[in-house]
């Protein structure tokens, strides 16, 4: 349930009405299920390994970056969550906007995105118990108002209604493209996958539980955006992409609540993870959840008034998936093929041990995500791939890191650490 939440989210949402009109509605709706699932695949094999040795994900980059250079994983991670809490709180407050301004003419966007990041960071501070008590309810209400959108959509209009719809005569988005926004989006789900994970109560519960609620979470609010965008078309509206007000106001006041409650269960997740990230960057170092937690929330309030990075959201998930995907890559390899599907407790030192590497730092595996971040780059903005670039990235940095530590692969399985997440405090 906590994953079914996690991703019936309004930038989920406004990401499937980018894809309408350039790409038919039918063929929308396959490559959302194809990304989706390749992208389940990447994310359900990090989240195992956080409940097999309990730690959260930027704590298991120790293993192949060593104990120092996980810092550049964790510190991209804690810019990107910080990101995606903002770019959530302004659509929410814009789509608090809207409902407060329907009933009482009353308008004030900044106010309300504070007063929806205010609401996340109380959650987030309870931890994981926190989130695990909300979200369940969240998905329900969500799901329930996701329903009553559909039944208005296809009551009012036939399916070959919204097949007819005309393809923009120059689409922005190919096929291909839209396959690797999808991709993405379960990318940069990624860096929250052992965080939750590891609290599983079995590998198998870690492996269904979030496989199935991040396929269904995506593929439902993707899948209702291109819907929403389509039924939006077909009444005669203006086609806006990732404007939550567009497809708001021909629907009702009711998918505006969806939207609120949606970034209410959302960010709580990416805030709490932003603070677990943080409190666990280093092993034999005391940084404290509570006061981390209120430094980041902060900090996460105050972004959110900074309406203009929504004009840059298609930019910043791309960049998500071109600096996450090669480290991804590089974490599954390491661990399920070079270390045997086994971290030891030398992850857990400060210093020393089997994961120093080299001052602490494993230069294979940042060589590795170097080329694999600047090749993603290259094939999004200098030579663009018609099928995307974060499959692609993947594949290469996958090889390339294969390559280079099979040689000093462990001839011997060592001693795997125990689950850390039995015994463990939410947030320690």
């Amino acid at each position: 349930m906590i994953w079914l939440a996690a991703n019936l989210v309004v930038t989920t949402l406004l990401t499937g009405t980018l894809f309408i009109p350039d790409i038919p509605y039918g063929l929308v709706l396959l490559l959302i299920v194809a990304g989706t699932v390749a992208g389940a695949a990447v994310l359900v094999a990090v989240g195992t390994i956080g409940r097999r040795t309990g730690l959260p994900t930027m704590a298991l980059t120790r293993g192949p970056f060593g104990t120092r250079g996980s810092l550049l994983p964790v510190t991209a991670n804690i810019v990107i969550l910080m990101g995606w809490s903002w770019v959530q709180a302004m659509l929410a407050g814009l789509a608090l906007d809207h409902i407060v301004q329907t009933f009482t003419g009353f308008s004030s966007p900044v106010l309300f995105a504070v007063l929806c990041q205010t609401v996340v960071v109380i959650l987030a501070i309870f931890g994981h118990a926190g989130v695990a008590r909300v979200e369940p309810w969240f998905a329900v209400v969500i799901l329930a108002i996701a329903a009553y959108i559909f039944i208005v959509a296809f009551t009012s209009f036939s399916p070959a209604d919204f097949a007819a719809i005309e393809p923009t005569p120059e689409p922005f988005y190919s096929a291909g493209l839209v396959f690797d926004v999808v991709l993405a989006t379960a990318i940069s789900w990624t860096v929250l996958a052992a965080d939750f994970n590891r609290f599983a109560g079995s590998t198998r519960a870690s492996i269904v539980g979030s496989g199935v609620g991040y396929t269904l979470s995506t593929v439902i609010s993707m899948s209702l955006g291109a819907t929403a965008m389509a039924y939006v078309i077909l009444r005669g509206g203006e086609a806006i992409p990732f404007d939550p007000v567009t497809i708001i106001q021909p629907i009702g006041w009711v998918f505006g609540v969806a939207i609120f409650l949606s970034v209410m269960a959302t960010n709580t997740m990416v805030v709490y993870g932003m603070v677990t990230t943080t409190v666990n960057a280093l092993p034999g170092t005391h940084i404290r959840f509570l006061p981390t937690a209120l430094v980041l929330g902060a900090i996460s309030i105050v972004g959110a008034t900074f309406f203009g990075l929504l004009n840059q959201f298609t930019t910043f998930l791309v960049t998500t998936g071109a600096l996450f995907a090669p480290i991804f890559a590089i974490m599954i390899v390491d661990y399920y093929v070079i270390k045997r599907s086994a971290y030891d407790h030398d992850i857990l030192r400060s210093r020393g041990g089997r994961y120093w590497y080299t001052g602490g730092v494993n230069w294979l595996a940042v060589g590795s995500w170097v080329i694999g971040a600047v090749l993603a780059y290259v094939w999004a903005y200098v030579w663009p791939l018609p099928f995307g670039s974060t499959a692609p990235a993947f594949i290469v940095t996958f090889l390339v890191y294969l390559l280079v530590s099979w040689p000093g692969r462990p001839k011997d399985a060592v001693a795997p650490i125990g689950n850390l997440a039995e015994s463990t405090a939410p947030g320690a």
